[in-house]
């Protein structure tokens, strides 16, 4: 093996590496987001998601940062994460990856910025989020959630939608209609984070798989970080 080459094979794998470690340092900021988000959702009791739902919740997604706007025809585009409750241990999985989009139709002008979560109440809302495509209002009962401690007494709403959904933009917090719209696991999210191809049902049930090639779940702290936030507003 010439110098030469043996110089041009460590450049490639240095620079894989970089790329490597930019990639995963992106969606460890998409985790750190998502878990902001619901912070700054849950620290005003009045207006936030009822304790009650969360304490009945198996599984919650966020979706910090959606994009929803646009000229006549309206869409939105966010990037999320995903965790299944453990009821047996009272812990939460870690993170999995997805996206959102959809479309609407209205007098729509410029473009705005919010907050998406979904509380999922069931297995079969779980079921739902796992699959590789699922359109809401389509495949399962998804229903405007209830807000504040006022709705706290609202079960008719619990035991019908398999997820709740709500939105949160320009410091407003409401339940929202998001049928039509779909959401995809984010398989290349997954690599990047993990460091190998994994399913989103793979990481959610705790398999040993979920461990990247290292043996160690990619930005460590911003996932303790996350279980943590949803620990703390769901017992």
């Amino acid at each position: 093996m010439s110098k030469r080459f043996l110089v041009f094979t460590l450049a490639c794998a240095t620079a894989a590496s970089t790329l490597m470690i930019h990639a995963q340092a992106a969606e460890a900021e998409r985790v750190k987001k998502a878990a902001q988000a619901f912070t700054e959702i849950m620290s005003v009791p009045e207006k936030g998601i009822p304790k009650t739902i969360l304490e009945k919740s198996e599984a919650i997604a966020v979706i910090p940062g959606t994009i929803k706007g646009g000229l006549g025809i309206g869409g939105h585009h966010g990037k999320g994460i995903l965790s299944v409750r453990n009821r047996e241990t009272g812990t939460w999985s870690n993170p999995a990856f997805l996206t959102l989009t959809g479309g609407s139709f209205g007098a729509q002008i410029g473009a705005q910025e919010l907050d998406l979560v979904l509380v999922v109440m069931n297995k079969a809302g779980i079921d739902n989020l796992l699959k590789n495509e699922f359109k809401i209002g389509g495949d399962a009962s998804v229903a405007a959630g209830p807000v504040g401690r006022a709705a706290e007494a609202s079960t008719d709403i619990q035991l019908r939608a398999e997820i709740l959904s709500y939105s949160r933009a320009r410091g407003l917090f409401a339940g929202v209609s998001l049928n039509g719209s779909a959401i995809r696991e984010d398989e290349d999210a997954n690599q990047r984070f993990y460091g190998r191809a994994l399913r989103n049902a793979d990481i959610v049930s705790g398999k040993p798989s979920t461990v990247g090639t290292t043996g160690k779940v990619s930005a460590p702290e911003a996932v303790a970080a996350w279980r943590q936030v949803l620990s703390k507003y769901t017992k």
